[in-house]
């Protein structure tokens, strides 16, 4: 069987040579495997061959060392020139998510913003505003679709590319959501570990993210439409041919050819490099901002702190394609 090797943990590190030759010697310190490890991060924002280049139709202001950037100097109402959108494209390509403050766009103008970058996802386990495209948020208290580290709809053949988020109605504390980079998260796992998982194929459900909130009568009429679907556990970008990890605590159940106890072990590592903070921003969200994420790069957490008062978004998803 297949086994998480110690170096999946924090080591520490060798003792200084006059420490040795003193005799001095450490009770066993070790920390149990297949946690997250200690000492420095490999915290590169683009692919090695990324040719920076100006943005010349807005600034960029970074939030995060490897994610998150704000852009200033859109009217995301209006239409936007192919040059404008091609660099919208390359800042979320580096940054992985984009906010924009202040639009105010309405469901029709923030959907025709997200058709830019491909046809629109529609979700029946979630509920709508305006039209079937526009899923919405509306809660103030548990249980919701919060507070979990995941990946949109990889419970999909083809998961979302990307997605829209509109606050229309912010808390006047918490309510924040945070964003982590899974490209770092692959840069940095032990070599052993990358070893393993580079070609392995991971299966996704969407009955593990949905179980807290619907009934079994109602999950189960949805079975025969999403049915279990497989995916790289670490998945290439299609547009900058990036590693990126691809598994995620709300969909991906197991690891196939792995038993099932080394599989929960080693998904359990994975999960977790989500919540190392480095590889995250977060997003303090004021009425009318605008998050538009790279679903297929990032992981995403809801805070859920803002009970009892009203927080509202409006989502709409791109359609995306098969990941390889």
């Amino acid at each position: 069987m297949t086994t998480v090797t110690e170096s999946a943990a924090a080591v520490p590190a060798a003792a200084p040579a006059a420490d040795a030759a003193a005799g001095a010697v450490l009770r066993d310190h070790r920390i149990p495997a297949d946690g997250l490890y200690e000492g420095p991060r490999e915290l590169r924002r683009t692919p090695a061959d990324w040719a920076d280049r100006p943005y010349t139709a807005f600034d960029v202001v970074p939030l995060g060392r490897t994610i998150g950037a704000e852009i200033h100097g859109l009217d995301l109402s209006r239409p936007q020139a192919p040059a404008v959108l091609e660099e919208i494209n390359r800042a979320l390509l580096e940054w992985k998510v984009v906010f924009f403050r202040g639009q105010h766009l309405s469901s029709e103008a923030q959907r025709a913003f997200a058709l830019n970058w491909g046809e629109l996802e529609t979700n029946p386990l979630l509920a709508t505003g305006d039209s079937a495209d526009v899923v919405r948020f509306g809660r103030t208290a548990s249980p919701t679709f919060e507070n979990i580290w995941h990946t949109d709809v990889t419970f999909r053949e083809r998961p979302a590319m990307g997605a829209v988020l509109q606050l229309r109605e912010v808390p006047p504390t918490g309510g924040d959501t945070m964003w982590a980079d899974m490209a770092a998260a692959y840069d940095n796992l032990p070599a052993d570990v990358r070893s393993r998982i580079d070609g392995a194929r991971a299966v996704h459900d969407f009955i593990p993210g949905f179980s807290r909130f619907y009934p079994t009568a109602e999950l189960a009429a949805f079975q025969e439409t999403f049915p279990p679907v497989e995916h790289p556990v670490v998945r290439r970008h299609p547009e900058t041919g990036r590693r990126m990890l691809f598994v995620n605590a709300s969909f991906t159940t197991r690891i196939v050819g792995f038993e099932q106890e080394e599989s929960d072990r080693l998904l359990k590592l994975l999960f977790q490099q989500a919540h190392v903070p480095e590889y995250q921003v977060r997003f303090h969200w004021q009425a009318g901002d605008i998050a538009f994420w790279d679903n297929r790069a990032t992981q995403h957490y809801a805070v859920n702190d803002y009970a009892p008062h009203p927080r509202v978004a409006e989502r709409v998803a791109i359609a995306g394609d098969r990941p390889f």
